[in-house]
């Protein structure tokens, strides 16, 4: 999973990334890198399901690109926070699709603070992956250029968000300084995540752990 995972799983993720559940999604990366000669554009992976995703999880991904090659929450950190939250909902894999406010890095850099015209770039990836996701109607975007990118796409009106009745969340991002705080102020936004993921899967009809 996300981070977590040993090098030869990696391997092994490596070779599935074009498998059918997630062919288009991940062709549709390389059509990204494509499009920007001599930048990284991380791979989804392949634990998740485009058919089957319901939630899509939106990332400020303002520091370097992951080691892993795979879209991740943030840093490590991150990562356990957001596995901790899909955990305790029951949340599977299957059902979330990871994504990227900018899809594209410069190898060995961090993005930092992403421009105005970095997030209205990520526009046009963003609309073209939810074209291929046709199941989800809920995005949780975590961090403020998530927040952006998702007002941006409400503002598009555009068919697809309105036929699927497509809800947006904004929620903190789950890394770095954003998450600096008091234990209480942490456990706090949290729970407001894990909230705002509740409240998305009980939208989408997917069940809670325990229900």
């Amino acid at each position: 999973m996300h981070g977590l995972a040993t090098e030869p799983v990696h391997e092994q993720l490596n070779d599935q990334r074009f498998d059918d559940h997630i062919a288009d999604i991940n062709r549709l990366c390389d059509s990204f890198r494509d499009l920007k000669p001599g930048t990284e554009v991380s791979y989804v992976d392949p634990i998740h399901n485009a058919e089957e995703t319901r939630v899509v999880s939106l990332f400020s991904n303002i520091g370097s690109a992951p080691g892993s090659g795979f879209i991740e929450a943030g840093d490590q950190e991150a990562v356990t926070r957001m596995l901790g939250i899909q955990w305790q909902l029951g949340l599977r894999p299957e059902y979330v699709m990871p994504w990227n406010v900018h899809p594209w890095y410069t190898p060995g850099q961090p993005n930092g603070k992403l421009a105005p015209e970095q997030i209205a770039a990520g526009l046009k990836p963003l609309l073209r992956m939810l074209a291929l996701v046709p199941r989800a109607s809920a995005l949780v975007a975590h961090g403020t250029e998530a927040h952006k990118l998702a007002a941006l796409l409400l503002k598009t009106e555009n068919p697809l968000l309105w036929r699927r009745g497509f809800k947006v969340y904004k929620v903190r991002s789950l890394s770095g300084r954003s998450f600096a705080g008091s234990p209480a102020r942490q456990a706090q936004w949290l729970d407001d995540m894990q909230q705002a993921y509740a409240d998305a899967m009980a939208r989408c009809g997917l069940p809670r752990r325990g229900q």
